[in-house]
């Protein structure tokens, strides 16, 4: 999962481009990027580590041009290191500059196809330059002389048939505008916005709105599936009808991803994650549970926890305080990172839980080696019962679609009971959302308009993916060395879930 960003407009850009890449960069930590065109050339700078890190005064001065994109990266594919950064260039046809949120799956037949028929060797295992060189070889066949939108559209339509998987992308081509496409089943997120200057309109696109609020732009609308968006020049905005295919859009996003300002499809996060919360109320009164208060796991369990705690009637508190100057656990991108990150971040108020029953929320159990860790730290700080909670269900598939959860075995709901789950993290009970709740809430008919739950369900929007989930996990494998799974007697011990 990553965070995309692209501005077009009279005036240079790069001062909007940091301020809408820091607003996402909760999608991404390893890595930061900006491209951007002055009418003549691409300025470039990228580099691992936060925007504020990565961009100096010196480096800003260079980044000069009235349009550019932007990304910060999580690291879900191939290393991590500064050469996978984005954004990617190349320099024929145009000039092409892009960046992308999202999983390739069929990375190693479109591979294939490139060098065979184009006769073009990607540098890097970065999807994204499968994604671009796609484009740019079909690009290329058009008459450049005359290059028309209809062209460009074209060239996109048939990269979208052989680029499978979940995709967000924007692309400078150099002289002639800015693009954005996505996947035919917009499994990833992807919003338009236009800001009005005395000198004529800004256009933006960003993987989430809360970007337009920093920045004054006023929401347009969301790029949906399979749809392509191009601003020409002359600020025309110019569009290629989406497929007709339902909308796939990532549950998780929902869920955890997303930040709880952002509007996705109409829908605020946090009055979603909210909902999340109350429709967990049934499920905590069915195993009787009655809990002093409700806490959340700060900070995507908030919602979803003041939601539980106005649904059945009790207290809620924050009572894990945060240290926000540490990154999202869940991102960094070893277990022994996760590990050290979550005990430098949370420190729990024990005046506040000490002698208590304890309902404790957070969006998701993944691994549960973080789980783990929460209970301990309520325990070691005086409470009598813990309740984890997850917002979620039981997540038992992998994620070929861009979220880290692309190996069976790092996934603890795949591979043990709730009973099992539960003595692991040393809870004095388990409690997950229903799928079928989750379904149902995020269904067509209550106007989200459908949605991928396939870590949930192992049902996958784009088909049979059993040939390339096994190229994913071997790849995963190569750059993370995996553990032997143990043989465990669930009576003497807990079980001890693979860890990368």
């Amino acid at each position: 999962m990553c965070g995309i960003v692209g501005f077009h407009g009279p005036d240079d850009v790069v001062a909007d481009m940091v301020v809408g890449l820091t607003a996402l960069q909760h999608r991404g930590q390893d890595a930061a990027g900006i491209a951007t065109f002055d009418g003549t050339s691409f300025h470039l700078h990228k580099g691992q580590g936060l925007v504020n890190d990565v961009f100096k005064k010196k480096h800003l001065k260079k980044l000069k041009g009235n349009s550019g994109i932007g990304h910060v990266r999580y690291t879900t594919q191939g290393a991590n290191d500064s050469n996978l950064a984005q954004p990617f260039t190349t320099s024929y046809p145009f000039g092409l500059a892009m960046v992308h949120n999202g999983n390739v799956i069929n990375f190693r037949d479109v591979a294939k196809r490139l060098h065979e028929k184009y006769h073009v060797l990607p540098k890097t295992t970065n999807d994204l330059e499968l994604i671009m060189y796609t484009f740019a070889s079909e690009l290329r066949v058009k008459d450049l002389d005359h290059l028309s939108v209809v062209d460009i559209f074209d060239a996109v339509e048939t990269t979208q048939e052989l680029v499978e998987g979940a995709y967000a992308t924007i692309t400078l081509i150099a002289g002639h505008g800015l693009l954005a496409f996505t996947d035919p089943l917009a499994i990833r997120p992807l919003v338009l916005g236009r800001r009005d200057t005395s000198a004529g309109p800004v256009y933006a696109f960003a993987s989430e709105s809360t970007c337009f609020d920093f920045l004054g732009f006023k929401f347009v609308e969301n790029v949906g599936p399979g749809q392509a968006i191009f601003i020409d020049n002359n600020y025309q905005v110019h569009y290629k009808n989406p497929y007709e295919l339902p909308k796939n859009f990532c549950a998780f996003e929902q869920i955890y991803f997303a930040r709880e300002d952002s509007t996705i499809h109409g829908r605020l996060v946090a009055r979603e994650r909210v909902r999340l919360g109350k429709r967990l109320a049934r499920k905590v009164a069915d195993a009787g549970l009655k809990p002093d208060m409700v806490i959340d796991v700060p900070s995507s369990g908030y919602f979803a926890a003041s939601g539980l705690a106005e649904a059945i009637g009790v207290p809620y508190r924050r009572a894990l305080v945060k240290n926000n100057h540490m990154g999202r656990s869940f991102i960094v991108a070893t277990q022994a990172g996760r590990e050290d990150v979550v005990k430098k971040k949370l420190n729990p108020i024990r005046e506040f839980v000490e002698g208590k029953k304890v309902a404790v929320v957070d969006d998701s159990i993944v691994r549960g080696t973080t789980s783990r860790r929460i209970v301990r730290l309520l325990r070691d700080a005086g409470a009598t019962e813990v309740y984890f909670i997850s917002s979620a269900p039981p997540i038992v598939s992998p994620c070929i679609y861009g979220i880290d959860m692309a190996m069976s075995t790092e996934l603890i709901a795949a591979n043990y009971t709730e009973e099992e789950i539960c003595h692991y993290i040393e809870a004095d009970r388990v409690i997950y959302q229903d799928l079928e709740d989750l379904q149902e809430l995020f269904s067509e008919e209550k106007g989200h308009g459908g949605s991928c739950f396939a870590c949930f369900s192992g049902k996958y929007p784009t088909g049979d993916v059993t040939h390339y989930l096994r190229h994913v996990q071997e790849e995963r494998a190569s750059h993370r060395p995996e553990k032997g799974k143990k043989n465990l007697s669930v009576s003497a011990k807990a079980p001890e879930p693979t860890e990368h």
